[in-house]
């Protein structure tokens, strides 16, 4: 893939490449300036998209998964994403990686320690039975299949827009073209662009923002620090900043050996707290149990609604992580269907499942497992912790203090978090480059300026929101809103897909 090598003004599209940022900058000045208000017009908003309308978000997510599944098994399945015959770029492992850790990767670490708690204490535990039986189920269920197959199908409809269309347009509107036909040239076009880049904007802000006060309190133990939580966190923003941009700016080169780095980084956390943890037995059987429970009841708890609102659960987590793992598809599958030429589309959605899912399961299994077995031996009570304080960060940092060697897995816990944050965000900058332009061609990348223009536009809003935790989370349920739309787009492009494929496959008849 070769770079355009300077800027050409024609070519990008300003619009697109700047209304979005400017919105969300303004809506951030907004929460900044008037809290209070616009805290409650956005809850109303959240509410009626998540709590009224709820079950779109639970019926999507299920019908994603069937579609996925339905293209692994099927015909489609057999089609390479570029020419016939074509061999993969990359590496199964290389590719994984990099599949990987373009996503919520750093999330999903920051969760793995601690997100049992939160279940814990909610009331829907005891409508089911038991804490120890259902807190280690809900994790797996809410980062594993459905949440990858968003990422996987969408993936294959722009590597096949890319890399056997070989359209120029590298945008949502673009994959939406064998439906909406001309119009993808105009305002309706346009719309669908602007929302994407908005929820990206939207949806990057908020992941960058979520662990960065534990990276801070981190550091702040680590390094005897006397300064604010506040601007430690920035600080680690611009050293992550910097270590994307310098990957991105060596394209995928430079994005592949960092996600390879990461991968080492982050499995060999695991296998230290699985071997040395003292906790080896529980997490594996309790593993186990919890992952046999979640395939188990799967459809149930992919369709629990509580229409009683007894507890609330499927509105607070279910539909929200729904929600926010669309507002995430705007970058992570262009990315991934970007680097899976080559593989067929059978390849491409269950070697996914393996790599994206096996890696995310394992990951909750052991960390989660950790800490719920101390808590089950009566070692540590970090439930009551949680419930006293509601201090997430505070709580995973008790975690890790428990842990052999804990300044050790500290030093190690920073390093990784922040070298996947690099790696998810050094995707999402060149994806977003991608989008700055009118065309570009499969075997073009983005002009290193503008992939720099990117890469601190992406930074601009996470400083800013670490400023303000209520602007914070009115910013997160912005992405939740903005997913309903998403959605509806989401929608257009796997039929979009599916009429694109079968003309290509009644061609390959002839």
């Amino acid at each position: 893939m070769k770079a355009v090598e300077k800027v050409d003004k024609n070519r990008i599209d300003w619009m697109v490449t700047l209304v979005p940022f400017a919105l969300i900058m303004g809506l951030a000045g907004l929460l900044f300036a008037f809290p209070a208000a616009s805290n409650d017009v956005i809850a109303q908003v959240r509410f009626f998209f998540g709590d009224t309308l709820g079950s779109y978000y639970l019926v999507l997510g299920l019908g994603v998964l069937c579609v996925a599944l339905y293209l692994a098994l099927s015909k489609y399945g057999d089609i390479v994403l570029g020419d016939e015959g074509e061999k993969p770029q990359y590496s199964f492992f290389e590719w994984g990686s990099m599949m990987f850790t373009c996503g919520l990767a750093a999330d999903i670490l920051f969760y793995s320690f601690a997100e049992w708690a939160m279940y814990a204490t909610n009331p829907h535990m005891a409508e089911l039975g038991s804490v120890l039986e259902w807190a280690g189920v809900f994790p797996l269920f809410h980062w594993s299949f459905i949440p990858w197959a968003f990422y996987l199908v969408l993936a294959v409809a722009f590597g096949f827009m890319l890399h056997v269309r070989k359209r120029g347009r590298q945008r949502y509107s673009e994959a939406c073209r064998p439906v909406i036909g001309a119009a993808a040239d105009g305002l309706a076009g346009r719309v669908i662009d602007l929302f994407a880049l908005f929820a990206l904007l939207a949806g990057t802000a908020t992941t960058f923002s979520v662990a960065t006060p534990l990276l801070a309190g981190v550091a702040i133990r680590l390094f005897g620090l006397q300064i604010s939580r506040t601007a430690v966190s920035i600080v680690i923003m611009l050293i992550t900043c910097v270590v994307y941009t310098y990957a991105v700016l060596h394209g995928f080169k430079g994005i592949g050996l960092l996600a390879k780095a990461c991968i080492y980084l982050f499995f060999g956390f695991l296998g230290f707290v699985l071997l040395a943890g003292g906790q080896t037995r529980f997490i594996l059987e309790n593993g186990l149990q919890s992952l046999g429970t979640m395939i188990q009841e799967f459809v149930g708890l992919s369709t629990f609604t509580d229409p009683m609102r007894t507890s609330n659960f499927a509105q607070d987590w279910t539909i929200y992580y729904w929600a926010y793992w669309m507002v995430w598809c705007i970058a992570a599958p262009f990315f991934i269907g970007s680097i899976s030429r080559g593989r067929t589309i059978r390849q491409t959605v269950l070697g996914g499942f393996v790599f994206g899912v096996g890696s995310t399961l394992v990951s909750f299994i052991v960390l989660g497992n950790y800490g719920l077995g101390l808590q089950a031996s009566g070692a540590a009570d970090f439930i009551a912790m949680y419930e006293s304080t509601g201090d997430l960060y505070g709580l995973i940092l008790a975690i890790i203090d428990t842990m052999p060697v804990p300044t050790l897995m500290l030093a190690w816990l920073m390093v990784t978090m922040i070298a996947f944050y690099a790696t998810s965000f050094d995707s999402i900058a060149f994806t977003a480059a991608c989008y700055s332009y009118k065309e570009l061609g499969d075997d073009e990348k983005p002009s290193m300026p503008i992939q720099l223009l990117w890469c601190i536009l992406l930074i601009v809003l996470p400083i800013a929101l670490v400023f303000s935790e209520s602007s914070m989370n009115n910013i997160q349920s912005v992405s939740i809103i903005s997913a309903f739309p998403i959605g509806i787009i989401m929608i257009i492009m796997i039929w979009a897909f599916f009429k694109d494929a079968a003309e290509v496959l009644e061609k390959r008849k002839k």
